[in-house]
């Protein structure tokens, strides 16, 4: 009996995908067998970037590297891991390249810099949020998720699991549950439904908090949320 062809992975193209975030998340999920696209705006940055990935994972890596808006419209499962102050910008330049049905996981934080070039607090968003930001600049056929504020850039581009949540807040109950199984499959790490799109507003401040204990204390903080039924982990 022969069997089924296999079934070819739902590529995953990570938009701004050079910075310290997004080539983190790249590593892991390349290292859990994911397909990445690396988007930039330089297409030659972005294939750099994804061969750096291939060598630290090895031959089985399946990662290539494109221009942010080919990089859109070769995958539905979208991440957007760049600076808040080109979030707009960059959303309105990628909207015609984004198909009806994607996902966007967006993990932009709305910092403030502050003395030194450091980040200690959140900007004010009119839309209560950068997620809420980024809903009303896609398509409105584009289910929007916002979450992987709080996980360490540094620690994502290791080896060793991660000790964190992450919350993944979204209006879209099947968009947020891929990103729970997307971010399940980092070391370490559990995903938590955190509510409504609206909520992501909360989970954005954690990260100048966060920013702040690192400094102070020169380490790489998460969060863990404690006292909830395994189920809510799932």
């Amino acid at each position: 009996m022969s069997s089924n062809p296999a079934v070819p992975a739902r590529p995953i193209a990570i938009i701004g995908g050079t910075g310290p975030a997004g080539m983190g998340l790249a590593l892991r999920w390349a290292r859990a067998g994911e397909t990445i696209i690396i988007g930039s705006r330089d297409e030659q940055r972005a294939q750099l970037a994804a061969a750096a990935i291939q060598l630290k994972v090895g031959n089985q890596a399946n990662v290539s590297g494109m221009e942010n808006g080919a990089a859109c419209s070769a995958a539905d499962i979208l991440v957007l891991t760049v600076p808040f102050e080109g979030q707009a910008a960059l959303l309105k330049q990628l909207k015609p390249a984004m198909t009806e049905g994607s996902i966007l996981i967006d993990a932009t934080v709305p910092l403030a810099a502050s003395l030194g070039g450091r980040a200690s607090r959140t900007l004010g968003v009119w839309q209560g949020s950068a997620a809420q930001q980024t809903a009303e600049l896609v398509p409105r056929e584009v289910s929007v998720v916002a979450a992987f504020h709080n996980v360490s850039a540094d620690l994502l581009q290791g080896d060793a699991p991660l000790d964190c949540d992450v919350i993944v807040c979204s209006d879209d109950p099947d968009a947020a549950q891929l990103t729970r199984e997307l971010a399940a499959k980092i070391p370490g790490v559990r995903a938590i439904d955190g509510g409504r799109l609206e909520n992501a507003r909360i989970v954005e401040q954690i990260t100048a908090l966060l920013i702040g204990l690192n400094i102070r204390h020169k380490g790489h903080a998460g969060i863990r949320i404690t006292g909830l039924p395994p189920a809510a982990y799932r």
